[in-house]
């Protein structure tokens, strides 16, 4: 149900392969992700991480709500501390994160996108949380990520109304980063993970985490977070190989963490 692969020796693949129930989030398939997050986050050869899909029409349709529908509710809360690990699998991925978006990337789906840090969608794509229509909110991270990465108004627009959104609004209003012709979105998210990996592992994990950190609190304190991390990587390995590189006019070897 959740496959690994490397594509480089620095970009591993996550993906998605439940493909005849559109990748519904079962438990099963819950556990077994947040598995191999923790597994790649530990994993100190990883520089980049594409969040994928095995299905043609789907890249996530959410929780199997099929599964549920026989839960006790005892059952329900037994499962509810699997779903948070795993949607929080992939947002404490220390790595920059993509999510390759196409067809159906509703509810649960659309909330391991937006763990992402960036998100490229095709032509196909369709997002949208429509948690409210079932009697639900979004419960990993949906109300949460969505209002940082859009706004109140617009995160409450979508949030409210359970509408889905066409690639074509949806990168309107930034729920998408770089949309590409269909069938192009996986390509395109290693193109750019290669590109991420080809830079300093300590610069880019550093920035990653002090932008997280930073995000929400006063400046002021982000600005020391930024200090932290810039303290980090100005005497690192890494920082004089990149120096001696440009000067030498050659690509950086970064040393081995």
């Amino acid at each position: 149900m959740i496959g690994v692969r490397r594509d480089s020796p620095h970009v591993a693949e996550i993906v998605l392969d439940r493909a005849e129930a559109l990748n519904a989030l079962s438990t099963a398939m819950a556990r077994e992700l947040a598995a191999r997050c923790g597994e790649l986050a530990a994993d100190e050869t990883v520089r980049a991480v594409v969040l994928s899909s095995a299905s043609e029409k789907a890249f996530c349709v959410g929780a199997d709500l099929k599964e549920r529908d026989r839960y006790t509710d005892g059952e329900l809360r037994a499962q509810r501390p699997v779903f948070r690990a795993a949607f929080g699998g992939v947002l404490g991925l220390p790595v920059p994160t993509i999510a390759a978006v196409h067809g159906y990337a509703l509810g649960g789906g659309c909330e391991f996108a937006l763990s992402c840090d960036l998100v490229v969608a095709d032509e196909t794509a369709v997002l949208g949380l429509p948690e409210v229509s079932v009697g639900l909110v979004p419960g990993g991270g949906g109300t949460q990520l969505l209002t940082r990465r859009l706004g109140w108004s617009r995160a409450a627009d979508l949030l409210f109304t359970a509408r889905r959104l066409g690639v074509d609004e949806a990168e309107r209003i930034g729920l998408v980063d770089r949309r590409v012709a269909a069938g192009d979105d996986r390509r395109a998210a290693l193109e750019l993970a290669r590109g991420i990996a080809a830079n300093s592992p300590v610069g880019v994990r550093a920035a990653k985490r002090a932008m997280r950190l930073g995000h929400g609190v006063d400046l002021a304190s982000a600005l020391e977070l930024e200090d932290a991390a810039w303290r980090e990587t100005a005497f690192s390995p890494d920082r004089a190989e990149g120096v001696r590189a440009f000067n030498e006019k050659r690509t950086p070897q970064w040393p081995d963490r």
